[in-house]
């Protein structure tokens, strides 16, 4: 309807959970991480509770496409169901063969027989099985139990049926009973998913326009996008049901973004009668003036001509959906200020990056050149790895004299990292980095990367620091890069299968901070539960599920986590 008068493919606030449109926020992340911890974590029950509206079947829809393999899962999406039904839709969702008989077909042990059997059958060929149910506050206590007596097939080392419930706030009030007390001894993990903050709401609203195909211009303006944090509580569902009325309000007004007051109109007709979500001061009754009632039909009635394919992701989407950096962390352009001794060593006479301190006695932050071109780049660029490697540490407070830096910081805690997956996965580590650029003649040399921007970079070069378009960064950039991240104590190299230790203890005690429980003993081993723990954190976060918590899984909880390292500056776009 309103989409081509915004410059959209589709209606980016769609009600109906398309895994595209999903805005990871941290708890959404979160979430996700323990759906797919139920997957290789042992057996038992994962719950994932939230309020109406707040993403659980999106985020589970999700979880599915990331699925393993070798997993088979069967979903009931509607739970109302007595004990011997949900049996029977079990065997219907994993194409169990029905009963020979019609007294088998309503035998529940003759049900549970042939359930049990295929468990093992695919255990014994390496399957896994997950079984999920959606709505799951719907469960009667009768067929929860049934659900328990399912779980009890198992091996010494694991059960072999997860099940994952998926419900209403009230579903953890259920498991809370008495009678319910077995089963809430086998939860293994559970994660309840809040509202969005008023930030995220931002970075949600902005993530749907982005996915639907918007790609300049503000379509809701600041105060806008505050009204509608107010109005729908970050609620994920409330947020689209007003965005798309507003957008249709603007549309039928003939205006080109949406404001306070549009929002307030719009929220007083989707809302009406729903006073606890009334704002202080929303300034409407619910008897005020609406739009005009032709508006809706003549959009409806030239919807016809203006239906679209299916939106392509825009190639910026991740950016826009990015966490913001830590505020335990100064901004990676002030700390480079910070930076001494560095660039005259690297270049005879070279200018060191400016550093000047505003009234409030802090660094100032660097204004970088815009524009700089690729010659400009590699002439000002470091020859010696050495010394931008030196200059990197200098923004992680460190120092790395010698001949080798990697092996000088190794006292501070510090590791060398080296890659060369090129701005994904700069972007997904979110911080600092040596780049490994090329001259002309071929010969390398060497930058330091401060800030990223949806179409340029910010570089600190041995002359000081530059701004570059991403165009000019890739006709000198193959993707090779190096960072530093730090360490736990007695990190060696890498954690795996049968280790002990501190670092494995700090590995432990980072994955259940994650997933939001208590802390575990000292004296962890990494045993095939933890190595469960670790490759669904790695499925969560974009890496490769190896089980194996190298440099790539460390750095990635040391960033959620929020640990105090520095992060790339987030850049606008079109940055003067």
């Amino acid at each position: 309807m309103y989409a081509s008068h915004f410059g959209l493919k589709q209606a980016p606030f769609s009600i109906a959970p398309d895994p595209r449109y999903l805005f990871m926020s941290e708890r959404h992340r979160e979430a996700l991480a323990h759906l797919l911890y139920g997957v290789g974590g042992g057996g038992g029950f994962v719950l994932l509770t939230g309020a109406i509206g707040a993403g659980k079947t999106t985020v589970c829809r999700c979880f599915l496409e990331q699925i393993p393999r070798r997993c088979n899962v069967a979903y009931i999406f509607n739970p109302k169901l007595s004990a011997l039904e949900l049996l029977r839709t079990v065997c219907e969702e994993f194409r169990i063969p029905p009963p020979d008989s019609d007294e088998e077909a309503h035998s529940i042990k003759a049900l549970v027989d042939r359930i049990n059997e295929y468990l093992l059958r695919t255990h014994a060929v390496g399957q896994n099985n997950v079984l999920i149910i959606d709505e799951a506050q719907n469960l009667s206590a009768e067929v929860i139990e049934q659900l328990r007596l399912l779980t009890n097939l198992e091996t010494s080392e694991r059960k072999l049926l997860q099940i994952i419930l998926i419900g209403q706030p009230e579903l953890r009030d259920m498991l809370a009973r008495p009678e319910l007390e077995q089963v809430a001894q086998r939860v293994i993990a559970r994660f309840h998913l809040d509202a969005l903050s008023a930030a995220e709401t931002a970075q949600y609203i902005q993530h749907r326009l982005a996915v639907a195909g918007h790609r300049r211009g503000r379509l809701f303006t600041d105060d806008a996008v505050r009204r509608i944090h107010a109005w729908t509580h970050g609620v994920p569902r409330r947020i689209n049901l007003l965005c798309d009325r507003a957008l249709l309000g603007a549309y039928a007004e003939g205006r080109a973004a949406v404001d306070r007051r549009i929002v307030d109109k719009a929220a007083d007709e989707v809302f009406a009668g729903q006073t606890h979500l009334r704002p202080p001061h929303a300034g409407l009754s619910g008897s005020g003036p609406r739009w005009p009632a032709w508006a809706p039909r003549a959009l409806l009635a030239g919807s016809a001509a203006l239906m679209l394919g299916s939106a392509a992701l825009v190639a910026g989407w991740w950016w826009m959906n990015r966490p913001a950096a830590s505020p335990k962390s100064e901004s990676v352009a002030r700390s480079a200020t910070k930076v001494t001794g560095v660039t005259g060593a690297a270049s005879a006479g070279a200018p060191a990056p400016p550093a000047s301190t505003p009234a409030s006695g802090g660094p100032a932050p660097v204004k970088a050149p815009p524009n700089a071109d690729a010659a400009e780049v590699v002439t000002g660029a470091w020859p010696r790895s050495a010394d931008g490697w030196r200059a990197l540490a200098g923004l992680w407070g460190a120092t790395a004299e010698g001949a080798d830096p990697c092996t000088a910081v190794r006292t501070q805690s510090l590791w060398c990292f080296q890659g060369s997956g090129g701005l994904p996965q700069l972007q997904q580590l979110d911080r600092p980095a040596l780049l490994v650029l090329r001259n002309a003649q071929g010969q390398t040399v060497h930058a330091v990367l401060l800030g990223l921007g949806p179409d340029r970079a910010e570089l600190l070069l041995a002359d000081g620091p530059r701004s570059v378009t991403l165009g000019t960064l890739a006709a000198v950039w193959r993707g090779e890069f190096g960072t530093f991240w730090r360490a736990p104590e007695g990190y060696r190299g890498r954690l795996e299968r049968g280790q002990r230790g501190p670092a494995v203890d700090w590995l432990a005690a980072q994955l259940a901070r994650h997933a939001q429980e208590p802390a575990p003993a000292p004296g962890q081993t990494f045993d095939a539960a933890l190595q469960a723990r670790v490759q669904a954190f790695q499925l969560s976060q974009g890496l490769q599920p190896d089980g194996v918590a190298g440099a790539g899984t460390m750095m990635m909880l040391n960033r959620v986590a929020d640990t105090d390292e520095p992060r790339l500056t987030k850049l606008p776009a079109n940055r003067p």
